[in-house]
């Protein structure tokens, strides 16, 4: 169930304390029966509790909606993460089932195949976690697997500077459970994206030479595009990379005035 949040104050009856189940819902925007039935405690119990909540759906607070268990990936990880720079009103999540988009108020809900290369039992929650948000444990692609999967579809990012600005303030990152995310894609140019950007952010996450070397060795032949569906750029000759020049002097600081 999700609450729309219009700030209403409910009216008050026998078996509902108003601000008691208004607190509810400013606590828990989306929530189960379950979690309903044990915190409001109503006479009655869980029938009492869905007499309650389907007043609210009828006088068009509330919303009724699927809860299919699924993996939160892209820009809603990076937000999971705490890594993201914006904030974006489109979430989208891998399920067992691909399913019709979810519109709420202003919000939009995407149900993701997960990708080809990723259905295999050994791969498939690869590089996924745990987070907690809003008291809730909700499944995401990590920091690692998110990188990789942000360079693969860029727009599901909010473009790659999102991407790049984002993921540059990781906290961490595993190398070794990189590059077995990497070979689960085995793409060249996942690969020299992800050498790339290690080697822009060597600092940061401590990436040694022989670990560039090593994404180097399965970079593409040819110069390929990092945005194919973008022309012209910057060539990173190492990794046969053409970036856009908005990515290469992302976060570069100004020259000075003359």
């Amino acid at each position: 169930m999700f609450r729309d949040d219009k700030g209403d104050k409910f009216p008050r009856n026998d078996t509902e304390p108003s601000l008691k189940t208004a607190d509810f819902f400013n606590s828990h925007p989306v929530f189960s029966l379950d979690e309903a039935t044990e915190i409001l405690a109503p006479r009655g119990g869980r029938s009492g509790t869905q007499e309650r909540l389907k007043y609210h759906l009828k006088a068009g607070r509330l919303k009724l909606v699927t809860r299919p268990d699924g993996i939160f990936s892209h820009h809603s990880a990076l937000e999971l993460l705490g890594a993201a720079h914006s904030v974006w009103s489109r979430y989208t999540l891998y399920v067992e089932r691909r399913r019709r988009p979810l519109r709420i108020n202003n919000t939009d809900i995407r149900f993701l195949d997960h990708p080809g290369p990723m259905r295999t039992e050994s791969c498939r929650e690869l590089g996924t976690r745990r987070v907690e948000y809003r008291g809730k444990l909700l499944q995401t692609t990590g920091p690692e697997r998110t990188l990789v999967e942000g360079f693969r579809r860029p727009e599901r990012m909010g473009g790659l500077p999102e991407l790049v600005d984002s993921a540059g303030g990781f906290a961490v990152l595993d190398l070794e459970l990189l590059q077995e995310i990497l070979q689960c894609y085995g793409t060249a140019n996942l690969w020299a994206a992800t050498g790339w950007f290690l080697e822009r952010f060597r600092e940061n996450f401590h990436v040694t030479g022989a670990i560039l070397d090593r994404l180097a060795r399965h970079c593409p032949r040819a110069p390929q595009y990092l945005d194919r569906n973008r022309r012209g750029g910057v060539l990173a000759v190492r990794w046969n990379l053409l970036l856009p020049k908005a990515l290469v002097n992302l976060g570069e600081p100004d020259e000075p005035e003359s």
